[in-house]
């Protein structure tokens, strides 16, 4: 069973630790990360949820995302998560995540990458993955709009794929 490190609000490790399943303790916050890989046509890697996934069962998604589990950086938990679930392996130890999306129990470290992948090459992990495709901005839009991707906010979509393309959030503040 998965065991998490538990964090206070400044997100400092409280020594604490829980388990898959269990409530996040009052005044704690747990560590999940959001890997999106977009290739060169600004088309981002998106993989399908397996039907016996518990939340967000069969829907489409991010690249890759998962729980830190206790001990790991979210830069390892990713690349954990890249590797089990898509079979590809990349050194974060010198990426950082795009952005940090508070969240009522925790925090979601989302990176950003450029890379053309062949999906061919892809090793899907069949307990979490059922497929993957490149998609557009507006092919993800629509898949959210149909119940089809998970159900994330359009401006957090238009956020990562504009972060990839304009090279990060200065970039998109200065530009407008």
């Amino acid at each position: 069973m998965e065991e998490w490190d538990l964090y206070d609000k400044n997100r400092i490790k409280t020594g604490r630790t829980m388990h898959r399943g269990e409530r996040v303790p009052d005044g704690c916050y747990r560590t999940v990360a959001h890997l999106c890989i977009i290739n060169s046509e600004n088309k981002m890697l998106i993989q399908r949820r397996n039907k016996t996934k518990s939340s967000y069962a069969g829907l489409w998604d991010f690249s890759v995302g998962g729980h830190i589990i206790s001990g790991e950086t979210s830069a390892e938990g990713i690349r954990r998560e890249l590797l089990e679930e898509l079979g590809l392996d990349m050194d974060f130890s010198c990426i950082r995540p795009g952005f940090t999306v508070n969240f009522d129990t925790g925090f979601d470290d989302v990176y950003i990458i450029r890379r053309d992948i062949d999906i061919n090459e892809l090793v899907l992990q069949e307990s979490e993955v059922c497929g993957a495709a490149f998609a557009d901005m507006e092919e993800i839009l629509g898949l959210i709009e149909h119940g089809s991707f998970v159900p994330y906010k359009d401006s957090i979509v238009r956020l990562v794929l504009q972060m990839a393309e304009l090279g990060g959030i200065h970039k998109i503040l200065k530009d407008g």
